[in-house]
């Protein structure tokens, strides 16, 4: 194969040709402009420096070919000399809405939601009793704070949607607003508020094998200041806090989530990629992970296939498959098998539907004003998320999720024990193993 069908490959593979009547657009590799091709088998043309010199073929006439050949089908017939051509067309796919199940899970999810959310919590262990005050259980107050950003009112507006779930039994104690504004800046519920969202996802591991991963970031109300050397003169805008999660492609139920700050280390999305699929990988049975090219290099590839999967990632524009190993297999069923490549590819935007399900309707912004706080706010963000994806799959896929074990309460580790952070054991009841999904 020449150099120049080599580059015609990935030219093919990783850019838009398009098509303007009997000739094709044809991007350049080192400009922003296009060159038009004529494909005539007979003579083909392309206005290119490279083809005007040497009047043969270029890069940009192979891959247009490449192109045609692979969105049509060609056949011939014996007698005459006639041929037939089809042309693939691209047809949008449409997929029905079981509007039953939506209707009665969105008519029913305020109150299915407050017994998911107890269920989760009962299974947190209550701190022994000391002397003094009788402080609040963190069972009662991560269902406390949960509930008032699932509500999405201020705090004293949610007084009111906390009396009631008091009334109904699922607070030991009512506390004040001021009180959850407290205990969101207590570093001890962020372990807990990772362990209910990995926990919350456990009812449809029979359901998710496929799984996306990207990053987004909420604002905050602290504000960050830099001086613009473009415009000679100080600004200032919110900060915002990175959320990367990894979630399924079924249900956009999430099943793994870290927090970092807008910057500085930790925050680049491949920093992120090894603890997200680790954690899925303890509970689901990955089959496929897709993400888009902030993630794509060869430790990607092989930590994703060290479970047992197989990566979907995009490629950069300047990647040349020389890596070897996974990295350059995929590369080339990239190029050569583009279209089956992309169909895996694009489960990649169930992690973009997945983030604006969770800031449209628990709001895109952070509300607290300490780190942690703002931290554990956008944890909780996720975890209302997820039990509103339960309580679809639980009309959908008809199953029944039950988070509570009811053998035995997991032991209290935390202040006044033995210093350490609290822990969180649970058992859940899948039906959804018996469902052919």
């Amino acid at each position: 194969m020449q150099e120049r069908e080599m580059k015609a490959l990935v030219i093919a593979a990783k850019s838009k040709l398009t098509r303007d009547g009997d000739k094709w657009l044809v991007p350049s590799q080192s400009s922003g402009r296009n060159y038009v091709v004529d494909p005539n088998p007979q003579a083909p043309t392309c206005n290119c420096p490279d083809f005007e010199l040497r009047q043969l073929r270029c890069k940009h006439i192979f891959a247009a070919e490449i192109v045609i050949e692979r969105e049509s089908t060609t056949t011939r017939t014996r007698k005459g000399d006639t041929t037939t051509t089809t042309i693939t067309e691209t047809v949008r796919v449409r997929y029905s809405q079981d509007w039953q199940a939506y209707n009665a899970a969105q008519t029913q999810e305020k109150a299915l939601f407050q017994h998911l959310l107890h269920d989760l919590c009962s299974g947190i262990a209550k701190p022994p009793r000391v002397k003094g005050r009788r402080a609040f259980s963190l069972g009662d107050m991560i269902f406390a704070s949960t509930f008032k950003v699932y509500s999405t009112v201020s705090g004293r507006l949610f007084v009111t949607d906390l009396k009631t779930a008091f009334e109904k039994g699922y607070l030991d104690r009512l506390p004040s607003y001021n009180t959850i504004f407290r205990y969101f800046e207590k570093p001890a519920l962020t372990p807990l508020l990772k362990a209910l969202i990995t926990q919350s996802a456990l009812p449809l591991k029979a359901i998710e094998t496929d799984f996306a991963i990207d990053s987004s970031g909420f604002s905050t109300c602290n504000y960050v200041r830099w001086f613009n050397v473009k415009y000679g003169k100080e600004v200032d805008a919110h900060d915002w806090l990175k959320v990367h999660l990894m979630c399924g492609v079924k249900t956009n139920v999430v099943t793994s989530v870290e927090i970092t700050g807008r910057s500085g280390q930790g925050s680049a999305d491949p920093n992120q990629l090894k603890p997200l699929v680790e954690q899925t990988a303890k509970h689901f049975n990955i089959q496929e992970v897709s993400a888009d090219k902030a993630y794509s290099s060869t430790k990607s590839h092989d930590l994703i296939a060290s479970v047992g999967a197989t990566p979907y990632i995009a490629f950069k524009s300047n990647t040349k498959a020389l890596a070897g190993g996974l990295f350059e297999k995929m590369f080339h069923f990239f190029s050569y098998n583009r279209e089956s490549f992309l169909e895996h590819y694009h489960k990649r935007s169930n992690s973009e539907t997945t983030f604006s399900m969770i800031k449209s309707k628990f709001g895109s912004s952070i509300r607290s004003k300490t780190s942690v706080a703002q931290t554990n706010e956008a944890l909780a963000k996720v975890l209302c998320h997820n039990l509103c994806c339960v309580i679809q799959s639980m009309f959908e896929f008809k199953i029944d999720p039950n988070f509570q074990s009811k053998e035995s309460a997991p032991a209290y580790v935390g202040p006044g024990s033995n210093g350490g952070e609290p822990s969180a054991t649970y058992s859940v009841n899948l039906l959804a193993e018996a469902l052919n999904v």
